[in-house]
């Protein structure tokens, strides 16, 4: 036989044996996977931020579609819309989430948190906080070179040149990006609250009373004013810092006007009223015109 047309055999029998072998591997190790994870990630944002705990959109819609309820799971950027679509296309039920905003624990402007050594080195916090302290006394404050703002793929962080602190807008999808990249921790995400309205310890500095107040002139001094005249049990206070559980917060506001430093914030309220009279000054107010009108009708 030609030696030709048997190699040619030859080939095409191994050819035949070897993709023969490669199917029953391929049906043996064959992974199946739900259509339904298409739809899933259809619907969502697609931004792939991480916010929902997984690597991206693809894995989450893998994680919602796999769960036995989406109570564990929730897409920030997308929200509650996104997440009813999802549940709807799984024929589950999904309970809406409060929406959450970062917020800046922080309020060391150089007016109130002075400088007293200059840093020369890579200008990110990042690096910074690896190798000292930071630029003030204040070892936990913000550090104000913007790590935050090179993360947020939402255009909803950026600094203030004149506070050096970072500033948050409405642009912000809570996926949690600013508060991982921050070393110093002063990022945290917190529900928006009733009508935008959040009351919060702006601060996180645990050193004691007198050296914190030293360091920064609005540092939170654990005086406990704000916790004793919170009647809704919303503020612990814990290595000499107060703290305000959002959830248990009523937004009344008493304990805003009981710091001495002011370090508590309050977001998007309207301007307190002020007094003209005080509720004794009235009261006389009141009683010289009855007088008044008692003595014309004697008269």
């Amino acid at each position: 036989m030609n030696i030709i047309v048997l190699s040619v055999i030859v080939l095409g029998v191994i050819g035949l044996f070897s993709g023969l072998i490669l199917f029953f591997i391929a049906q043996k190790f064959k992974v199946y996977e739900d259509p339904k994870i298409d739809e899933v990630e259809a619907v969502l944002p697609a931004a792939n931020c991480g916010g929902c705990g997984y690597a991206g959109c693809r894995n989450f819609a893998e994680a919602c579609v796999k769960a036995e309820n989406l109570d564990s799971l929730n897409c920030p950027v997308g929200g509650n819309k996104t997440m009813q679509k999802v549940a709807v296309i799984l024929g589950k039920t999904v309970e809406a989430k409060d929406p959450q905003i970062a917020v800046i624990r922080c309020n060391g402007t150089p007016e109130f948190r002075k400088r007293t050594n200059i840093y020369d080195g890579a200008t990110t916090c990042a690096m910074e906080s690896a190798l000292y302290g930071g630029h003030t006394d204040c070892q936990y404050g913000c550090l104000g070179h913007g790590d935050c703002v090179v993360v947020c793929k939402f255009d909803a962080i950026e600094m203030d040149p004149v506070t050096m602190l970072p500033v948050v807008n409405d642009k912000c999808t809570a996926c949690g990006a600013c508060v991982k990249a921050c070393p110093k921790n002063i990022i945290e995400l917190r529900p928006k609250g009733k009508k935008d309205r959040r009351i919060f310890v702006s601060c996180v500095n645990k050193d004691k009373g007198g050296t914190a107040k030293k360091s920064c002139q609005v540092a939170c001094i654990g005086c406990k004013a704000c916790f004793n005249v919170c009647k809704y049990d919303a503020i612990t206070i814990d290595n000499f810092l107060a703290y305000i559980d959002p959830h248990k917060c009523k937004l009344c506001r008493a304990c805003v006007t009981v710091c001495p430093t002011n370090a508590i914030w309050e977001l998007n309220f309207p301007p307190r009223k002020i007094k003209e009279e005080s509720e004794t000054n009235k009261e006389a107010a009141v009683a010289d015109e009855n007088k008044n009108k008692n003595d014309e009708t004697l008269q």
